[in-house]
């Protein structure tokens, strides 16, 4: 949960309805936004139940014991040491929670609505659901910094997975990439209940200069999204040796050296014609391929190319717009001007007309 940034229970409150009971405060910040919310002890009781009970384990920190002896002392007679003791221990519980490196507490809906995260976040994390109506302008750029920090968690699995494969580890490799592809298409479902929510918040009167700033952020998570999509399907194949049978078994069978390399290919006709300046060599991310990696990096790069062209349309296409619109815009005011100057002459052949009638009345 990348926006929440810090959990605090900064105090607590009195309250005599249904029954004497006491209320804790809690306050949470993210990104670009603060709330608060009001929780009994009971309500951190049913949430550490439910979390143990979704995830199968029990939170990084224990709850604070619940005082036996507190009804023997009646409605409102704990000490205030026993109530600031459990207050730290309460917000120790729930700090443990939002920096714990296992995420799988703090994304569990029950926490979410625990801290009264926005529904429309909330919809995202609830089975099937694509709900979006819920958005606020401040929860949704919260939603939109979450994505752009699991973008850069599925590039660091990436990344992750062509290391191990240079390395040889191809069981690794394939774990990292899965982790990839999960991540991936829960971060795509995302994307698109953002976009649906940018449209209900353009019919909400959000003016339009700011509405085409966030059209342009979620189509440059949807570039990104579709880029990371080819990338997952494009694994690289690391120079390992190859094996060749014998009476013993396999042996490992080095890979011929460059300069024998070249000299098999000499052997063939030279080329006769090349376009460009150069000509074409091997580089360090095609030598590992074979003619289908080959021609699917090929298909790769020409796609993200049509990709950065039609990005390249669309912005073109806005700045025509504009201009066009600043075209129209300069003819209201050329034409304003003219009634203008109209207006000038008129007055001025009036205020002459009267100035005539003066002066020969004196």
């Amino acid at each position: 949960m990348t926006a929440i940034q810090a959990v605090y229970v900064r105090g607590h409150e009195e309250r005599p309805d249904p029954k004497p009971h006491i209320v804790y405060r809690i306050e949470i910040q993210a990104h670009v936004r603060s709330w608060q919310m009001w929780r009994r002890y009971s309500e951190f009781v049913e949430l550490h139940t439910e979390l143990t009970k979704s995830t199968g384990s029990s939170p990084p920190a224990p709850l604070p014991p619940k005082n036996s002896l507190a009804i023997l002392r009646g409605p409102f007679r704990d000490s205030s040491s026993m109530t600031e003791e459990r207050r730290a221990g309460l917000e120790t519980y729930l700090r443990a929670i939002i920096s714990a490196k296992d995420d799988k507490w703090r994304e569990c809906y029950a926490f979410r609505d625990f801290l009264g995260v926005p529904v429309g976040r909330l919809g995202t994390m609830a089975e099937g659901s694509t709900s979006s109506k819920q958005f606020s302008s401040s929860s949704w750029l919260d939603e939109h910094l979450e994505l752009q920090a699991k973008i850069r968690d599925i590039r660091a699995d990436i990344n992750k997975r062509d290391a191990l494969s240079d390395r040889g580890d191809v069981s690794a490799s394939h774990t990292a990439n899965v982790q990839a592809k999960k991540k991936l298409a829960e971060t795509l479902s995302r994307v698109r209940t953002l976009k649906q929510g940018l449209q209900e918040l353009g019919m909400a009167a959000m003016a339009q200069g700011e509405l085409q700033r966030r059209t342009d952020m979620v189509a440059r998570l949807q570039d990104d999204c579709e880029k990371l999509g080819k990338m997952v399907t494009v694994t690289r194949q690391a120079a390992r040796p190859t094996a060749a049978p014998s009476s013993q078994g396999f042996t490992n069978v080095a890979v011929a050296p460059e300069s024998d390399r070249a000299a098999l290919l000499s052997l063939s006709k030279p080329v006769t014609r090349v376009f460009g300046a150069k000509k074409p060599q091997e580089t360090e991310v095609t030598r590992p391929l074979d003619d289908q990696g080959l021609v699917q990096l090929q298909n790769t790069q020409m796609e993200q190319q049509d990709g950065q062209l039609a990005t390249l349309t669309h912005i073109l296409q806005r700045q025509r717009h504009l201009g066009e619109a600043i075209g129209a815009e300069l003819a209201v005011h050329n034409e304003l001007l003219d009634e203008l100057n109209n207006d000038v002459e008129r007055v001025g052949g009036k205020l002459s007309s009267a100035k005539k009638q003066l002066n020969r009345l004196g």
